[in-house]
């Protein structure tokens, strides 16, 4: 079998109901949309939990508990496998982390992640390790240094 020899199974592929064309489909004049109002008109229809002006359930309820987005740390993460482009004896830091463009920004710290190999002995110093990531990073004959 070859690509070119390649189709789809019979009866997967359906054409597309063309409607308000009026040759067969069944769906003329008002292409299965019922008569005017809001949900007949382009772009028309509600929002997922509109009540027709109703104050909706969502905020008729009284919110509870306590909410930790306001106090969350945003980590920014690398895995091992990505320190390989630098060179042995390197000492990797969030600031050239940011200058090579492994990371987009900083945040609130960076941790490493233990996916992946590395094959380089680097001093590396973050925020934060996964203990798989300090394992693999000194096996491999480099320094883990947490910065505060």
């Amino acid at each position: 079998m070859r690509l070119d020899e390649l189709k789809p199974a019979p009866g997967s592929r359906t054409p597309p109901t063309r409607k308000g064309q009026g040759i067969g489909s069944g769906l003329g004049k008002t292409a299965g949309r019922g008569t005017k109002g809001q949900k007949a008109r382009s772009g028309g229809g509600v929002r997922p939990g509109f009540e027709g002006g109703q104050m909706p359930l969502y905020r008729r309820l009284p919110k509870r508990g306590f909410d930790n987005t306001a106090f969350k740390r945003d980590m920014v993460t690398v895995n091992v496998k990505e320190l390989n482009r630098f060179a042995d004896g390197t000492v990797v830091t969030p600031e050239l982390l940011k200058a090579r463009k492994v990371i987009k920004r900083i945040g609130d710290g960076v941790k490493i992640l233990g996916t992946g190999e590395l094959s380089r002995a680097l001093t590396v110093r973050a925020h934060a390790f996964s203990a798989a990531a300090a394992e693999k990073i000194r096996a491999a004959g480099g320094q883990v240094e947490v910065i505060s």
